[in-house]
């Protein structure tokens, strides 16, 4: 198996990334459609704020995976329709990302063997909205659209699926050490999407 992943990794801070409303780490017991505004619901004429903390934590974030800093960096709109994104397109970094080219040091289970895994980049990014389907109904709550997210790629450097698990443990106990992210899973805080090649070499 050849493996790669993509990590996101939601920011613990006091607001979104654009906009001020409350960055809640538990969307499982909020209302539905209680924190949100005309940035991150994407009204006619409401204009994206930069907010300072959550670029703090992303640098923090970078920093803690050896990752070289690109100096400038910038924002794009990637445009896809879903019924949770309200802009029509979510702001991220597509050609110039903050963070580049980083490493994450990790052990085995029983920690007998050391591995080192490559960063592609790190980049942030703004999360969607969640689509609920109950039978042949959908509802749509808005309170994590505008969420600040880094996304964290590797490189295929992964050849087996403890080799993943391990790496993961240890970006995990990264973020909850400094405090850079609550990184629970159950509660989507660290998501992962796995790229996976089984072709013979």
């Amino acid at each position: 198996m050849v493996i790669g992943l993509e990590i996101h990794v939601k920011l613990k801070s006091e607001t979104g990334l654009f906009c001020a409303c409350a960055n809640e780490q538990d969307f499982m017991t909020m209302k539905p459609n209680t924190a949100v505004c005309p940035v991150c619901t994407g009204q006619p004429g409401a204009l994206p704020v930069l907010q300072l903390e959550p670029v703090q934590k992303a640098l923090l974030l970078a920093r803690a995976l050896h990752c070289s800093l690109n100096n400038p960096s910038q924002f794009d709109r990637k445009s896809y329709f879903y019924p949770d994104l309200p802009t029509g397109y979510q702001i991220t970094q597509y050609f110039t990302p903050y963070a580049v080219k980083g490493q994450l040091a990790f052990f085995s289970e029983d920690y007998s063997q050391e591995y080192s895994v490559a960063l592609r980049e790190a980049h942030m990014e703004i999360d969607s909205g969640k689509t609920i389907h109950d039978g042949e109904n959908a509802f749509v709550d808005f309170n994590r659209s505008g969420t600040p997210l880094v996304e964290v790629v590797t490189e295929p450097d992964f050849r087996s699926a403890d080799e993943v698990i391990n790496f993961l443990k240890e970006l995990q106990r990264i973020v909850r050490y400094n405090d850079i992210g609550d990184a629970d899973m159950e509660k989507g805080q660290l998501r992962v999407d796995v790229n996976l090649s089984v072709r013979q070499a």
